[in-house]
C-alpha cells in the first residue's frame, strides 16, 4: 500500500510541476526525475507482486535506474544554487546508466518469453553482471551525495558573504533529502528491497513537498548581483585587487561611519553590492574589509549590528509598548526565527531570557 502511495504521489508532484506558473530549470528537472522516479517504484511493485508477466516490456528497465538518482539530485542541486548546466555536461553524468544498457542489450533483445524465464530464475546467466551493477551503484551514490553536499556548502558561504537575510533562500531543507539519500543507498547496500523502496516512498514525501514550495532560488535579487570572484565594471575608489592594511582601515572607517549615521543595516533586503556602492568601494574591497577587520561574514557582520541595535532601542522607554518581533522588524530582521537565531548566537541567550536577565519588560513577548 505504501509503494502504491509513493507512485500516485511521486506522478502527482511531478505533474504538480510540469504544469507550475513559472517553473524554473530546477522544477523541471525535479518533475522529470519524480516521473522516473514514480516508474521507478512501478518496475518494483510488479516485481514485487509477481505481475511483471503482465507487463514483459518493462522487464529489465529497473536495472540501471539507481545510477539515475545520484546525477538527478546533483544537477538538481546545481540549478537550486545557481550553476549553468550545459547538455554536455548534462549528458556526462548519465553515461553510466547508458553503459547498464549496453551490458543488458543482449537481454533486451531475448524474446519475451525468455525474458520472463530469466527474472522466474533470479536472473540466471546474468548474476554476474547483476552483482557487478549492484555493487556499483554504491560509489555512484556516494560520489554524487558528497558532491551535492559540497555544492551546498558554498552556495551558503556565498550567499553569507553577499546577502544579510538568507534564511529563505539558504536551501537547508536540501540537506535533509542528502541524507535520505545516503540511508537509501545504505539500504540498498546491507537492506533489502522492501526497505530500500519504503526509504524511496519518504524521500518522495519529503522533495516532493519542499521541491513544490521552493522557488527558484537566483531569480530573485541574488541573480542581478555578481558572485566574489566575477569580473564586473564597477566605478569605485578601490580596486578589488587584495587591497593593503592603509586602504583596509580607510575603507572600514567609511564602513562604521556610514553604518552610524544611516543605519543602513535597518533595511532587511540589505547585500553587499548595495552597500559597496553606498561606499563607492568595489563590493569585494568590502568582502575583505569585512572578514579582516570584523571577522565575520556580510551576513553575520550585520546581523550583529542589527542585535546591538534592538539591545539600544529596547531601553527606550517610548519602545517600552512595542512588542519584541515589531521590534525585531524594526532593526531589520524579516522574520521571528531569523532574529531568534542570531540574537541567541550572538548573545548566548534567547531574547526572552535576556529579557529577563536583565529585567527590561515590553508589552508584549514573543
Amino acid at each position: 500500500m505504501l509503494h502504491i502511495t509513493g507512485i500516485i504521489i511521486s506522478l502527482f508532484l511531478s505533474i504538480l510541476l510540469f504544469t507550475k506558473k513559472g517553473k524554473s530549470g530546477a522544477d523541471l528537472l525535479l518533475a522529470f526525475w519524480l516521473l522516473l522516479i514514480s516508474l521507478h517504484l512501478v518496475t518494483y511493485y510488479l516485481l514485487a507482486t509477481g505481475k511483471f508477466i503482465e507487463f514483459p516490456y518493462l522487464l529489465g528497465v529497473e536495472i540501471a535506474f539507481p545510477f539515475i538518482h545520484g546525477p538527478f539530485l546533483y544537477l538538481y542541486t546545481s540549478l537550486l544554487t545557481g550553476k549553468k548546466i550545459t547538455n554536455l555536461k548534462f549528458g556526462l553524468h548519465f553515461i553510466p546508466t547508458l553503459l547498464v544498457y549496453v551490458v543488458l542489450l543482449k537481454f533486451f533483445l531475448l524474446p519475451i518469453a525468455e525474458k520472463i524465464l530469466v527474472y522466474e530464475n533470479q536472473g540466471a546467466g546474468y548474476t554476474t553482471i547483476l552483482k557487478i551493477i549492484h555493487f556499483a551503484v554504491i560509489p555512484s551514490g556516494v560520489v554524487y551525495i558528497v558532491l551535492s553536499l559540497l555544492l551546498l556548502k558554498e552556495h551558503r558561504r556565498i550567499i553569507s558573504n553577499q546577502l544579510s537575510a538568507v534564511e529563505k533562500i539558504n536551501l537547508n531543507w536540501l540537506s535533509k533529502p542528502m541524507i535520505g539519500m545516503g540511508l537509501i543507498w545504505l539500504s540498498v547496500l546491507f537492506g533489502n528491497d522492501r526497505t530500500t523502496f519504503t526509504c524511496v516512498d519518504l524521500f518522495i514525501l519529503y522533495i516532493g513537498y519542499f521541491g513544490v514550495k521552493q522557488v527558484g532560488i537566483f531569480t530573485n535579487k541574488i541573480d542581478e548581483q555578481p558572485l566574489p570572484h566575477e569580473e564586473i565594471a564597477f566605478p569605485v575608489k578601490y580596486q578589488k585587487s587584495a587591497i593593503g592594511e592603509v586602504l583596509l582601515s580607510e575603507i572600514h572607517a567609511e564602513l562604521l561611519k556610514l553604518m552610524e549615521q544611516k543605519k543602513l543595516f535597518r533595511d532587511p533586503e540589505l547585500s553587499l553590492n548595495e552597500l559597496a556602492k553606498q561606499l563607492g568601494v568595489h563590493p569585494n574591497s568590502l568582502s575583505q574589509v569585512i572578514n579582516t577587520l570584523e571577522h565575520k561574514n556580510f551576513y553575520d557582520y550585520i546581523n550583529a549590528l542589527r542585535i546591538n541595535e534592538f539591545k539600544t532601542i529596547m531601553l527606550f522607554p517610548e519602545n517600552q509598548k512595542f512588542t519584541m518581533l515589531s521590534l525585531a522588524y524594526e532593526v531589520g530582521f524579516n522574520s521571528k526565527t531569523s532574529f531568534n537565531r542570531n540574537f541567541k548566537k550572538i548573545t548566548g541567550l534567547s531574547p526572552t531570557a535576556y529579557l529577563k536577565q536583565h529585567k527590561i519588560r515590553l508589552q508584549v513577548t514573543i
